[in-house]
C-alpha cells in the first residue's frame, strides 16, 4: 500500500494563489511509494488541475459536495460536477464540516453513495473532540462515524465497488488536535487507527479492512510526519495549514519516503 500525503487547503488559495503555489511545489517522492492528494477550494480546482498538467501523479480532491445530483440547491456542487472538473477524490465528515456546518452521520453515508456513483474516491475523517477523549468516549464515537456509513446502503455500495486498491480512505481527526498546535503522539494514533482498522474488519471483512488506507490528521507537520508514519497502522497524512506552503507540504512528501 503507497503511503497517502494530503493536504486539505480549507477556505484558502484562489485560483491565483493556487497557480503560484505550483509553480514553487517541488516535491521529491518516489511516485511508487507516496501518493500525494491535494484539495483546493472548489473555485480553484481548475487552476490546479491546468497548474499539475494531464501527467501530474498528484490527485486532486474537493472538500465538500451535495449528495443530490442536480437540483435547486444554492451554492453547491454534486460529486458528478466535481468529477467532470477534475476531481478524483473527496473529503466527507471533515470535522469542520460536522461541528460548524451541522453535518451529520446519515449525510457522510449519503455523500459516499454519490461519490461512489460519481467515480470520486471518498476520503471519510472520524474523530472525537477534546471533551469527548477525555470522558472516555473515543471508541463510541469514531464507531458511531464509521458505522453510520459501513452498516448503512453506503456500505452496500463500498462492497460493489470494492478493488486490491481499496475502495473508501478513512482519516482519523482528533478534533482536539486540528490546527491547535497539538499532535497525537505515534502511539495514540496507533491505537486509534487499529480500532478503526479491527471495526473495518468486523463489518467488511479483513481483506476489505487490509485494502482500506487510514490517514492521521491534525496539526502535522514536516517535524512529525516520520514519527507518525512509523506508527502502526498509519497510512498516510492529512495535512492542513501546513499544506499551505510549498516547501512545508514538499518537507512531509519527503519525510514519507
Amino acid at each position: 500500500m503507497k503511503v497517502i500525503v494530503a493536504g486539505n487547503w480549507k477556505m484558502n488559495h484562489g485560483p491565483r494563489e493556487t497557480r503560484r503555489f505550483f509553480e514553487r511545489f517541488r516535491p521529491v517522492v518516489d511516485p511508487e511509494r507516496v501518493r500525494l492528494l491535494l484539495f483546493p477550494p472548489a473555485i480553484s480546482l481548475a487552476d490546479a488541475k491546468d497548474a499539475l498538467g494531464e501527467e501530474s501523479p498528484v490527485g486532486l480532491g474537493v472538500q465538500n459536495f451535495h449528495w443530490e445530483p442536480s437540483g435547486a440547491l444554492t451554492g453547491e456542487v454534486s460529486a458528478k460536477m466535481a468529477s467532470e472538473a477534475g476531481a478524483r477524490f473527496a473529503l466527507i465528515g471533515h470535522s469542520e464540516r460536522r461541528h460548524l456546518f451541522g453535518e451529520t452521520d446519515s449525510e457522510t453515508a449519503l455523500k459516499v453513495v454519490a461519490a461512489k456513483r460519481a467515480g470520486v474516491m471518498p476520503l471519510l475523517c472520524v474523530g472525537e473532540t477534546l471533551e469527548q477523549r477525555r470522558e472516555g468516549r473515543l471508541e463510541e464515537v469514531v464507531t458511531r462515524q464509521l458505522d453510520a456509513v459501513l452498516c448503512s446502503e453506503a456500505g452496500v455500495h463500498l462492497r460493489k465497488k470494492s478493488t486490491d486498491t481499496g475502495t473508501i480512505i478513512l482519516a482519523y481527526e482528533p478534533v482536539w488536535a486540528i490546527g491547535t498546535g497539538q499532535t497525537a503522539n505515534p502511539q495514540d494514533a496507533a491505537d486509534a487507527h487499529g480500532l478503526l482498522r479491527d471495526r473495518v474488519s468486523a463489518t467488511m471483512g479483513s481483506t476489505f479492512a487490509q485494502a482500506v488506507p487510514i490517514l492521521y490528521g491534525g496539526s502535522v507537520s514536516p517535524e512529525n510526519t516520520g514519527g507518525l508514519l512509523a506508527a502502526s497502522d498509519v497510512d498516510g497524512v492529512l495535512v492542513g495549514g501546513a499544506s499551505l506552503d510549498p516547501e512545508s507540504f514538499a518537507r512531509i512528501a519527503s519525510a514519507a519516503c
